[in-house]
């Protein structure tokens, strides 16, 4: 969702920084870590000998924080038209952000919301863990490597790479992390639907 769907950078941006600072460290850092995992899972990667219980509360406080947070947060240019041509084929979200973080997210950039939704509560591990992707998949009833999926992300698009499911990675973070297709932004991302109902992605 974040970086693919919906730019909210500044929002992240705002709120990690803040934290970053609390705990000493360099915010640039911390920002370079954040992007696509659970709040917690950033904690632990920055502060690894720290108590579980402490980076949980404090990622219950940057939830809150950004589900209050929402100005800057608009539509990653091209994501109204995409998921507006893959409305009646099965897709999911797969996002890191808790379901409330999603629905705000998703409304504030005037984005309507996938049926299959896996989120921070569907899965017991964090991007880059495959999970989220596996239980994507099987949500729509397809195996993962007939999917495609769509990252922005360093951890997002190695949970995918677990998964088994080819990546076309959106933005500018994607671009080191090798995905099979790369465009900078969905603008370049578009969607035909065959006879059958096969769909055929094409990245210009």
């Amino acid at each position: 969702m974040d970086g693919t769907l919906v730019d909210s950078d500044a929002v992240v941006e705002r709120c990690w920084s803040h934290w970053a600072r609390e705990h000493g460290l360099d915010p640039a850092e911390v920002l370079r870590t954040a992007h696509g995992r659970q709040g917690h899972a950033t904690m632990a990667v920055l502060l690894p000998d720290r108590p579980t219980e402490l980076n949980l509360a404090d990622n219950e406080r940057m939830l809150a924080a950004e589900r209050a947070d929402t100005e800057g947060v608009v539509p990653v240019p091209g994501a109204p038209a995409f998921l507006a041509a893959l409305a009646g084929h099965p897709h999911a979200l797969v996002t890191s952000a808790d379901a409330p973080l999603a629905r705000v997210r998703m409304a504030a950039a005037g984005l309507a919301l996938p049926q299959v939704l896996i989120t921070a509560e569907s899965v017991g591990a964090s991007k880059p863990d495959p999970e989220g992707f596996l239980k994507g998949a099987a949500a729509l009833g397809f195996a993962p490597g007939d999917c495609l999926a769509f990252e922005d992300s360093g951890a997002g698009i190695a949970a995918a790479r677990a998964a088994g499911v080819p990546v076309v990675g959106i933005g500018p973070r994607a671009v080191g992390h090798r995905p099979e297709a790369h465009a900078a932004t969905l603008e370049s991302v578009t969607v035909t639907a065959g006879p059958d109902g096969t769909l055929t992605v094409t990245v210009a």
